[in-house]
């Protein structure tokens, strides 16, 4: 029972409740600490645009993670054989172009296309003479074998798509000597191994370079219909490996 003219009981009560004050500001101010630092490190990425983005914004980041994003370019390495020319002939080439995987926002699995990058410090005749006019790409399951749908986990936890699809089309290649033969347009596709590792980001390997041909067969005695196959026929192999530029 306190009494009202006790100083000493009074100034302890008044201590206790000062102290008890100050604690609850500093647990509330380390409270607010930790919930920027979970926001502004980016505890939850969502998506691979938004994880990339995250890799950058702690104050603490050292390095950025390589992502499916203008953050990160991509050198990809094309190696065609036996691949025909305007001329006839038949020809082996190495070719090579930096890339950005642009992801479009809204799509599950995520996809989007590819955005070539030019050395704008180059000169004309040093440009690299190999053209991405059109392009594709898209993570997925083994499309040979999509068993339950891995797009699903998407909804809930970290995709966990093993493969990137790639499709593109080519400007046409002048090859060099006289510049009178050159490699036709060609639109290929790719089957790349995809996977995220947590302190690395994105990882892409290489794999095949095909192209897709067609062949038309009747498909009744009397010619009235016909049915088109096409055909998956290898003409080389794709390296892809991130920039550390």
């Amino acid at each position: 029972m306190l009494v009202a003219d006790d100083s000493t009981n009074t100034t302890w009560n008044l201590s206790s409740e000062s102290s008890i004050n100050i604690t609850m500001s500093r647990l509330l101010l380390s409270l607010n600490v930790l919930a920027l630092s979970v926001v502004g490190g980016c505890g939850f990425a969502p998506s691979f645009q938004s994880a990339s983005r995250c890799s950058t914004a702690g104050s603490l980041s050292v390095a950025a993670l390589t992502s499916l994003s203008e953050d990160t370019t991509w050198d990809l390495r094309f190696l065609l054989q036996s691949v025909p020319t305007e001329n006839g002939k038949k020809v082996d080439e190495f070719f090579s172009a930096k890339v950005q995987f642009i992801e479009e926002e809204g799509y599950e699995p995520p996809q989007g296309t590819l955005k070539q990058i030019f050395d704008p410090s180059a000169e004309d005749g040093a440009q690299p003479s190999f053209k991405i006019v059109s392009s594709r790409w898209q993570l997925s399951e083994d499309p040979t074998d999509r068993k339950d749908g891995l797009w699903i986990w998407g909804l809930f936890a970290e995709p966990l798509y093993p493969f990137m699809l790639i499709q593109l089309e080519t400007d046409r290649i002048p090859l060099p000597g006289d510049g009178t033969d050159a490699i036709k347009p060609l639109k290929l596709f790719a089957q790349i191994q995809h996977k995220r590792e947590k302190d690395v980001g994105v990882i892409l390997s290489g794999g095949s370079l095909n192209i897709r041909e067609a062949e038309s067969f009747k498909a009744d005695p009397f010619g009235a219909a016909s049915v088109t196959i096409y055909d998956d026929v290898t003409v080389g192999s794709l390296q892809v490996q991130a920039t550390t530029s």
